[in-house]
C-alpha cells in the first residue's frame, strides 16, 4: 500500500489499466479464475487504507467490479468482488459523485433477493450492501443535501430489513 500511495499519475495509471484488464478478463480456464481471485484478495488487502481505497472507488475499476458481481460465473469470484465493493466503501474517505454506487446497492439487492434462502452467500453479500448505504449516508450528511446521483431504492432497505428479521430470528433458535 505504501508503494501504491507513492505512485505518481502515470505509474498509477499504468497499475490500474493492468488491473482493471485483469479482473475484466473473460477467459474461463481454472489459471485464469486463480489469477483472478489472487489479484482479488490483493485488492482486499489494500483496499484498507484510505488513500489507496478513496483513489480506487473513483476509478475506473468500481464499474468494473460491478460488472463482475454481475457476470462472473464462479460465486467465489463474486463473493470476493463483494468484499472488495465493501471494503473500498469501508475505508474510502470520499467519494466522487460519479461513482455507481446506486447500481452497486442495486445489484447487491437483487442478488440477495435471488438467493435468499443461500445463507452463505447472503453473509458475503450483505456486508458489502451496508457499507454502501452507510457510505451514501455519510456523504449526504457530510454535503449537508442528498443527491440524486445516490438514489437508494426502497426494495434495498426491504431486503436489509427482511435479512436482518431473520437472523434474529435464527439467533433465538
Amino acid at each position: 500500500a505504501e508503494k501504491l500511495s507513492s505512485m505518481k499519475d502515470m505509474d498509477w495509471n499504468d497499475f490500474l489499466q493492468r488491473v482493471c484488464s485483469l479482473i475484466d478478463s473473460t477467459e474461463k480456464n481454472t489459471g485464469a479464475a486463480r489469477s483472478k481471485l489472487n489479484l482479488l484478495y490483493y485488492l482486499c488487502t489494500v483496499a484498507v487504507h484510505k488513500e489507496i481505497a478513496s483513489r480506487l472507488i473513483n476509478s475506473q475499476l468500481f464499474p468494473i467490479l460491478i460488472q463482475q458481481l454481475r457476470a462472473a460465473a464462479n460465486w467465489d469470484i463474486r463473493a470476493k468482488v463483494a468484499q472488495v465493493i465493501g471494503l473500498l466503501a469501508l475505508h474510502t474517505s470520499e467519494l466522487g459523485e460519479n461513482v455507481p454506487v446506486s447500481e452497486a446497492i442495486i445489484l447487491l439487492t437483487e442478488l440477495i433477493r435471488e438467493n435468499f434462502r443461500n445463507s452463505k452467500l447472503k453473509q458475503c453479500l450483505l456486508p458489502a450492501l451496508g457499507e454502501l448505504l452507510y457510505l451514501i449516508a455519510s456523504e449526504e450528511e457530510k454535503r449537508k443535501h442528498p443527491r440524486e446521483c445516490w438514489v437508494v431504492p426502497s426494495v434495498a432497505y426491504t431486503v436489509l430489513m427482511r435479512c436482518l428479521r431473520e437472523g434474529v430470528r435464527l439467533f433465538h433458535c
